[in-house]
C-alpha cells in the first residue's frame, strides 16, 4: 500500500525497479499504446471532472449511469497501469506528468463519489440492514417481504461500489482520503446511533443529584440500547467495515473500525459504572432488580462484544465490559446486603391486629421472589465473591448434602436465599413479642408468618427450586407447631371445661353446661378479632379446634338434654348454645370481626389466658436470637 505524496510523481521514480505489471510486458514496450491508455482514460475522467460539474447540484456517476462508473473505474485502473510502466522505462516523460494530473483529478472524483454514495444510501447502509447480510430472511407478507429484499439489494450494490471505489483509490496510494472520507461519515452515524438510543456520557456526581425516578428510566433505556447497539449498530457497522476494506490489509480495517466505533462503544459500556453507585443515605431496595438487569444485558452481549472488539487495539471496549460487569456485581453484592440490614432495622412498632400477617412479611417475599427468578445471575454473582453465608446459618439447616442439591445454579445462591430467610424470620420471631396480653397471639402471630413465608416459596417456581422441597416441608411444619403451641394456650382451657358425659343429676348438668357457656363465651370474645389469612391453615385451624370441643359437647348435650331446662330461669344463667351454635361460631373463627352476635363479659376466669406476672415476663425477655425458629 502506497501513501499519496504531494505530487505522486518523484516517490513513484524510486520503484523503477519494481517488477513489471503482468498486463503490460516489461519488453517491447509500446509507447503508442501507452498514449492510447492515457487519451482512454482522459476521456471519461475529464468528462466526469468536477471542475465542470454544476456547484448547486452534484450529478453522480454512480448514480447517473452504472456503465459509466464501470468505465471510469476501468479507465482509472488502466491508467495506473500505464503510469507504473512509465516509471518504470521512461520516469522523464511528459506523459507521466499528464497522467499524474489526471490521476488526481479521477481521486478527486471517487473520493466525492464515495462520499455521495455513502449519503445518498444512509438509510439502506444502516446498522440493521447490514447486519443481516447474507442471512435467509423470511416474511411473512409478501409486499412487505418484497419492499425488504428490495432494500437488502439496494444496500449490497452500495457495498459492491463503495468497495469498487476503495480498491481504486487505495491501489492508486490514496488510502488516506478514502478511509478518511469513510471513517468521518460512518462515525457520525454510530455516534448519532448511540445518541437516538438513549445513551449519553454522564458523570456519577451528576447522577447523584438525579431523582431515582430519572436514574431508574436512563437505566431501563440503556438495557435496550445495549442489546440493540450489539446486535445490529456495532455488528453492522463491522460487517460494513470488513465487506468495503474486503481487500485491504487487515491493519487498515482494524484502525477504520477502530475510530469510528471505540469511543461510541465507551460510552455505552461506561454507563453501567456510573449508575451503579450506590446510594447509603438513601437506599432503593427495588433498584436491584434494574442492576441485575443490566448486569445480564452485559453478560448476555459479552460473547458478541468479545467477537466484535477482537482487535487489539480495541481491547479498552473488552476490559470496559468486564469492568462494568465487576461494577454491578459488586453494587449488587451490597444490596443483597442492604436488604437484610434494612429488615434489621426496622423499627415500627406496629401490632398486627389479631396476629395477622406483618406487612414487612408481605414485602419482604415479594422482594425475594421476585429476587429468585433472577437466580442464575445472582449465582454468578455470589459463586464469585469473596462473601459467603454458609458460615452463618447451622450446619443442619440443610439436611442433605450439596452434591445431592437439586439447585442447577449451586448451592452459594440457595445458602444465600436461605440466609435472607432466617434474617426475616428472627425479625419477625422479635415483633412476636409485641404481644404482651395475649401470649398465644404471639404463635398465632409466628403461624400466619411463617405460612406465609413457605406459601410464598412454595408457589414460585424458582424459589421453590432454590431452596427445595424438604426445606419447604420442614417450614411447614414449623406452622404446624406453632398452631398446635396456640390452640393449646387460646383452646386448651376452653375444652378442658367440656362436659364429661358421667350420671350428674339435671342440677349438676345444668351447673357444668353453664360454666362451658361462660368460658367459650370468654374464649371467643378475647379470640374473636384473631385472623388467619392463608385459606388452607384456616380451615385447617377450624377443624382442628371444632375437634377439640365439638364431639365432647355433642354427647353431653345429648345425654343431659331432657334434664335440663334449656329456656332459662329467673336470675340464672341459661345453657345458651347448643351444639349447633357451637359449630356455627367455630365456623366464623379467624375472620377478624368476632364470632359472637353479642359481648358476653365472663364471671369467672375460666378459659381466660393471662399475661406473664412481671418476674415471668423478665425471665422470658430474650434478644432477636431467633429461638422459636
Amino acid at each position: 500500500m502506497r501513501t499519496k505524496t504531494s505530487f505522486s510523481f518523484f516517490s513513484k521514480i524510486t520503484y523503477s525497479k519494481k517488477k513489471p505489471s503482468p498486463s503490460i510486458p516489461k519488453k517491447g514496450f509500446d509507447s503508442s499504446e501507452i498514449d492510447l491508455t492515457i487519451d482512454n482514460a482522459a476521456e471519461i475522467i475529464e468528462k466526469w471532472n468536477t471542475e465542470y460539474v454544476s456547484a448547486t447540484k452534484f450529478y453522480s456517476l454512480f448514480c447517473e449511469s452504472k456503465k459509466e462508473a464501470k468505465k471510469f473505474v476501468k479507465g482509472v485502473k488502466d491508467l495506473q497501469k500505464a503510469m507504473d510502466s512509465l516509471i518504470r522505462e521512461n520516469p522523464n516523460s511528459e506523459n507521466l506528468l499528464r497522467a499524474q494530473k489526471l490521476m488526481q483529478i479521477a481521486m478527486k472524483r471517487l473520493q466525492s463519489e464515495f462520499h455521495q454514495i455513502l449519503a445518498m444510501n444512509r438509510a439502506r447502509l444502516d446498522p440493521e440492514t447490514v447486519s443481516t447480510y447474507g442471512e435467509d430472511v423470511r416474511h411473512e407478507s409478501r409486499p412487505a417481504g418484497d419492499s425488504i429484499v428490495e432494500v437488502e439489494e439496494v444496500s449490497k450494490n452500495s457495498m459492491k461500489e463503495l468497495k469498487s471505489i476503495a480498491e481504486c483509490m487505495i491501489a492508486a496510494g490514496y488510502t488516506k482520503e478514502c478511509v478518511s472520507t469513510y471513517k468521518s461519515f460512518r462515525k457520525s452515524i454510530v455516534d448519532e446511533g448511540i445518541h437516538r438510543l438513549g445513551v449519553e456520557k454522564i458523570s456519577s456526581s451528576k447522577v447523584k443529584k438525579m431523582p431515582c425516578e430519572v436514574v431508574e428510566m436512563k437505566m431501563r433505556t440503556w438495557i435496550d440500547a445495549v442489546n440493540v447497539s450489539m446486535k445490529t449498530l456495532f455488528n453492522g457497522e463491522k460487517t460494513l467495515c470488513d465487506e468495503v476494506f474486503e481487500g485491504s490489509l487487515s491493519s487498515l480495517r482494524e484502525s477504520c473500525f477502530r475510530d469510528i466505533a471505540k469511543e461510541g462503544a465507551l460510552v455505552l459500556l461506561g454507563f453501567p459504572e456510573t449508575v451503579a453507585v450506590r446510594d447509603k443515605k438513601t437506599p432503593n431496595p427495588k433498584k436491584i432488580f434494574t442492576l441485575l438487569d443490566m448486569y445480564g444485558a452485559i453478560a448476555d452481549n459479552l460473547p458478541a462484544i468479545e467477537s466484535i472488539f477482537s482487535f487489539q487495539s480495541v481491547s479498552s471496549v473488552r476490559s470496559q465490559a468486564l469492568n462494568s460487569l465487576n461494577r454491578l456485581s459488586d453494587s449488587i453484592l451490597s444490596h443483597l446486603v442492604d436488604f437484610e440490614s434494612e429488615i434489621r432495622k426496622d423499627s415500627l412498632k406496629m401490632v398486627v391486629p389479631g396476629g395477622g400477617v406483618h406487612p414487612m412479611t408481605i414485602s419482604a417475599m415479594d422482594h425475594l421472589t421476585r429476587l429468585a427468578e433472577y437466580s442464575i445471575p445472582l449465582g454468578n454473582i455470589i459463586k464469585g465473591s469473596s462473601s459467603s453465608a454458609k458460615t452463618l446459618l447451622p450446619k443442619s439447616y440443610f439436611n442433605v448434602s450439596e452434591s445431592n442439591d437439586g439447585c442447577h445454579h449451586g448451592s452459594e445462591v440457595r445458602v444465600r436465599f436461605a440466609w435472607m430467610i432466617l434474617v426475616l424470620l428472627c425479625k419477625i420471631d422479635g415483633k412476636a413479642e409485641m404481644y404482651k396480653e395475649d401470649f398465644s397471639l404471639q404463635y398465632l402471630f409466628l403461624a400466619n408468618n411463617l405460612q406465609h413465608v413457605a406459601s410464598r416459596a412454595e408457589r414460585s417456581t424458582t424459589l421453590k427450586q432454590l431452596l427445595g422441597e424438604e426445606w419447604i416441608e420442614r417450614h411447614f411444619e414449623k406452622v404446624r407447631q406453632f398452631v398446635r403451641s396456640y390452640e393449646r394456650l387460646a383452646w386448651d382451657p376452653l375444652a378442658s371445661m367440656c362436659p364429661k358425659t358421667v350420671e350428674m343429676s339435671p342440677e349438676e348438668a345444668k351447673m357444668q353446661l353453664e360454666k362451658f357457656s361462660e368460658c367459650f363465651e370468654s374464649t371467643c370474645e378475647s379470640q374473636g378479632t384473631c385472623v388467619v389469612p392463608d385459606p388452607k391453615l384456616l380451615e385447617e385451624m377450624r377443624s382442628s379446634i371444632v375437634g377439640k370441643l365439638l364431639p365432647a359437647y355433642r354427647e353431653f348435650y345429648n345425654a343431659h338434654a331432657n334434664s335440663v331446662m334449656l329456656a332459662g330461669t329467673e336470675g340464672g344463667w341459661n345453657v345458651r348454645y347448643t351444639p349447633e351454635d357451637v359449630a356455627k361460631y367455630l365456623s366464623e373463627l379467624f375472620n377478624g370481626e368476632g364470632v359472637l352476635e353479642k359481648s358476653c363479659v365472663s364471671r369467672t376466669s375460666f378459659g381466660l389466658v393471662r399475661a406473664p406476672s412481671r418476674n415471668a415476663s423478665r425471665r422470658k425477655k430474650r434478644s432477636l436470637s431467633c429461638r422459636r425458629f
